[in-house]
């Protein structure tokens, strides 16, 4: 079992009831999914960016992504519906607990000039989004086989009811946030 379930389970979720006075066990916020994003824009003019960025993005979560298409054409960026421009994956379970244990613990610690995350980025629903610039900071990508840095967007979904009820458990689970 993964190292950040089990702190959920015998420390965390026991926390955030007694401090949001929860008394059903199924009313305590957790984590559902984890979406991890890749956009390519580039993609439509090289197809060859798609392979390297699906390959890196299963390096680092563990689970082969899901192609992205455009759902409408835009003219003005040369794309066209159907046209293959990002790649994503949503993690859940097992792999989800323990991406969000590398990513604390390991990744954002590696990110130049680190002084905590923001704490403005949830959507009034109990959701986090996080943009990661370089996909450098994962220790499974070789850093001589990247031929251009590319960002990334991790959405971490609970089932919180607002804000503070997932800002508690992710500053629990031990996210950074700037003081």
């Amino acid at each position: 079992m993964a190292r950040l379930r089990d702190k959920y389970k015998k420390d965390i979720a026991p926390a955030l009831a007694k401090e949001f006075e929860i008394k059903n066990p199924m009313a305590i916020p957790k984590i559902e999914k984890i979406v991890v994003n890749m956009g390519l824009g580039e993609a439509s003019a090289n197809a060859k960016i798609l392979d390297v960025a699906t390959e890196e993005l299963k390096l680092v979560t563990g689970q082969k992504p899901v192609i992205t298409k455009a759902k409408k054409s835009i003219a003005a960026f040369k794309l066209r519906q159907g046209m293959a421009i990002g790649t994503m994956v949503t993690l859940r379970g097992e792999r989800m607990y323990e991406f969000l244990d590398r990513l604390i613990s390991v990744a954002l610690p590696r990110v130049r000039d680190f002084r905590g995350i923001s704490g403005k980025a949830f959507d009034g629903r109990g959701n986090y989004t996080l943009g990661i610039r370089e996909q450098l900071i994962f220790p499974e990508i070789d850093f001589n086989k990247v031929d251009k840095t590319r960002g990334m967007n991790i959405s971490i979904v609970t089932t919180a009811k607002n804000d503070d009820q997932a800002r508690s458990l992710l500053k629990a689970m031990g996210m950074p946030f700037r003081a």
